[in-house]
C-alpha cells in the first residue's frame, strides 16, 4: 500500500521572514490539518487572521459526560469560523476529535447553565434537540446573533437549558433512527445558520 503524505515538507530556502511564520515548521515541514494559506504559520498568527473574518455565531455544548462528540462540534465550529465556543458543566473534554482546532477558537467554560446565560448576555439562545415543543429547522428563521446549544449524546439538553432557550429546533428525519448523532447535527445546524446569514451575502 502506498503511504500518503500529509501536509508539506521543509520550506525551500530562502525562508520567508514574515513574523507569521514558525521557524520550526519551516525547517521540518508542516503536517497539520490546516488550509494551504496557513502552511508554516504559527498558531497565534492563524488565530489572529481568523479573528478578522469570524461570523457572528456562538456554539455551546452541555458537557454532561465527557462526550466524545464535543471534539467534532468544536472542529465544525472551526470549519465555519464561529466567534466562540462555550463548554457548560465539566471543564475537561476529550480533545482528540477536535484535531487541535480548539487552538484556533476562543473556548469558554461555564460551571452552570445560569453562568452561561449571564455570560452570553443578549445573544439569542437556540436549543438543538428533538424534544416535544421543538420546531422544524427548515421552517425556522435562526436569529443572526445566536448561540446554538447542543447536549451530550444520549441525555441531550438539560431542562434548565431548554427553559433558558428562546426556541428549540429539531432536524427533520426520515428513517428509523430516533436521533442524528450530535456531532453531525451540529454541522447541519451551523450550515443552516450560514445559509441564512453568511453565504452569498
Amino acid at each position: 500500500m502506498t503511504e500518503i503524505s500529509i501536509g508539506v515538507g521543509p520550506h525551500p530556502q530562502p525562508w520567508p521572514t514574515d513574523a507569521r511564520y514558525d521557524a520550526e515548521l519551516l525547517a521540518n515541514g508542516d503536517t497539520r490539518n490546516v488550509a494551504d494559506k496557513y502552511r508554516y504559520w504559527t498558531v497565534e498568527a492563524i488565530k489572529a487572521d481568523l479573528d478578522t473574518t469570524r461570523v457572528d455565531l456562538h456554539v455551546a455544548i452541555e458537557n454532561w459526560q465527557h462526550d466524545m462528540n464535543i471534539g467534532t462540534i468544536v472542529r465544525n465550529a472551526n470549519a465555519f469560523n464561529v466567534a466562540a465556543v462555550h463548554i457548560i458543566g465539566k471543564r475537561h473534554w476529550n480533545k482528540r476529535g477536535a484535531m487541535v482546532t480548539d487552538r484556533y477558537l476562543d473556548v469558554f467554560h461555564h460551571q452552570t447553565v445560569a453562568d452561561f446565560v449571564a455570560a452570553v448576555g443578549d445573544r439569542h439562545i437556540v436549543a438543538v434537540d428533538n424534544l416535544p415543543g421543538s420546531v422544524a429547522l427548515a421552517e425556522t428563521a435562526l436569529p443572526k446573533k445566536a448561540v446554538l446549544v447542543f447536549g451530550g449524546e444520549g441525555p441531550g439538553l438539560s431542562d434548565q437549558m431548554v427553559q433558558s432557550s428562546e426556541v428549540m429546533v429539531a432536524i427533520e428525519q426520515f428513517g428509523s433512527t430516533r436521533s442524528v448523532n450530535v456531532g453531525v447535527a451540529s454541522g447541519i445546524v451551523m450550515y443552516a445558520w450560514m445559509q441564512q446569514h453568511a453565504l452569498n451575502k
